[in-house]
């Protein structure tokens, strides 16, 4: 990967759409907080998809990585286009790295600079960090990142999910700088509704997330590369820890010609056998 490949306003890998599903998105919003909230009636999380009914078979809608098989398993359920609020059980199956994809591949696909972040909010429960994905997209006028819940726009978690606010949402590379710092309790740190997901490696994992995100490698919550099982497993030391702190740094730096370095570490590296 060349720093050149990390222009966030042109599509990648996974938030490639095909011409015809570009078109399908002539009647969205053209602010970008207008795509996001489209994009809300897209997606259906599983265990609500469970409660309400939806087939089993089609739970598995939330291994599918791309944007434009997202969209075909949309449009197979309904022709309508995007903009058009669907019922629950026409939504596709999805977390909130879903969501935020989605998202993200609609403001390339217009040419808005956007990138999808893997972390975790901090404003779900008192005290807590739990495993979640958001939206970034470039406002211009403001010089700077902003940063949408999309999942949950409008759902009163946080006062301005829009515009998340500095420590709402921590990325992985951004938890894992204050643990070591001894600014956060790792054990408070993980994925909601798991006893064991909880701690450093979790936060390290989705550091490591992150950083492919930055790449333009939207990965499932749940991939596993390098020596992220090892770290699951408690089989990693020091060593790992300072890579961790490395590859922290460099995506506070957003430098993209150090990202694209960094990506190509065989340690952090996506494999083939996870983006074919």
């Amino acid at each position: 990967m060349t720093a050149d490949a990390l222009d966030y306003s042109r599509p990648g890998p996974f938030t490639r759409l095909d011409a015809a599903q570009v078109d399908l998105l002539a009647g969205l919003p053209d602010d970008p907080v207008g795509v996001c909230a489209a994009v809300q009636s897209l997606v259906i999380q599983p265990a609500d998809a469970a409660a309400l009914g939806v087939p089993e078979e089609r739970i598995a809608e939330k291994d599918i990585r791309s944007a434009g098989a997202l969209v075909a398993a949309l449009t197979a359920l309904d022709p309508a286009p995007p903009h058009q609020p669907r019922p629950p059980e026409l939504r596709v199956v999805g977390t909130c790295r879903h969501f935020a994809t989605l998202a993200c591949a609609f403001l390339r696909a217009r040419g808005v600079p956007a990138r999808a972040r893997c972390g975790f909010g901090t404003y779900f429960a008192e005290g807590r960090g739990l495993d979640h994905w958001v939206t970034e997209y470039w406002n211009s006028g403001a010089r700077r990142w902003v940063r949408v819940d999309t999942e949950h726009l409008g759902k009163g978690f946080v006062e301005h999910p829009e515009d998340l606010a500095p420590g709402e949402f921590l990325t992985g590379g951004e938890a894992w700088t204050r643990y070591r710092a001894g600014l956060l309790d790792a054990r408070l740190f993980g994925v909601a509704g798991t006893d064991h997901a909880w701690g450093p490696h979790e936060i390290s994992g989705n550091a490591v997330r992150d950083l492919a995100a930055l790449c333009k490698r939207e990965m499932l919550n749940w991939d596993e590369w390098g020596r992220m099982t090892e770290a699951y497993e408690g089989r990693t030391g020091p060593d790992y820890d300072w890579l961790i702190d490395t590859l922290a740094d460099t995506c506070a730096g957003d430098d993209p010609a150090a990202l694209a370095r960094l990506f190509a570490d065989p340690r952090l590296a996506v494999p083939g056998r996870l983006t074919g």
